[in-house]
């Protein structure tokens, strides 16, 4: 793709057309974001581009090094979202909620913590006593509330302050 294609694509993005265009759109100025990191680093990564719902999902997979690109409990690929939600911002003007994936670390992340969010709340269930999970990033707790929320008889709050912000799980 050339920079005029490129600019091209970025003004049409800000015109606001179509929102599915628009994540789109969004979803491409991130890949080439994060093809040229790749680039720069020397990794080995095919990137996929999808949209859903309200938001542009990136996921690079296939590398042996992409596993650095994850961190600590994701803490490298919070940092990557980040800039490259920045990176999508500066083009287009608009904040961006796009979600990237690497890895597929996000996917099983979220089965993970969906498991737990449905395990604990059947405990709940049976037991009546409430129980706190451990701290958790904004898109973890929303994955378990929505786990918690499948499960009748039982709710589930957010408590804390971040850094230490957690979900308490009660009977209802």
């Amino acid at each position: 793709m050339t920079d005029a294609d490129t600019a091209e694509r970025d003004t049409e993005v800000s015109k606001g057309e179509d929102p599915e265009d628009r994540l789109v759109a969004e979803g491409e100025i991130a890949g080439d974001y994060l093809e040229e990191l790749l680039d720069l680093l020397d990794f080995d990564g095919d990137i996929d581009l999808d949209v859903e719902g309200d938001r542009a999902i990136v996921s690079i997979d296939g590398g042996d090094d992409l596993t650095k690109l994850v961190g600590r409990k994701g803490e490298v690929l919070d940092a990557l979202q980040e800039l490259t939600r920045l990176a999508v911002h500066q083009k287009t003007g608009e904040r961006s909620r796009l979600m990237l994936d690497i890895a597929k670390w996000r996917r099983r992340r979220r089965d993970e913590l969906a498991a737990l969010g449905e395990k604990v709340a059947r405990r709940v269930l049976e037991s009546g006593e409430r129980e706190e999970l451990q701290p958790m990033t904004p898109f973890e707790r929303k994955i378990v509330h929505d786990a918690v929320a499948a499960v009748d008889g039982v709710r589930s709050e957010s408590e804390g302050a971040e850094p230490s912000r957690r979900v308490v799980v009660l009977a209802d």
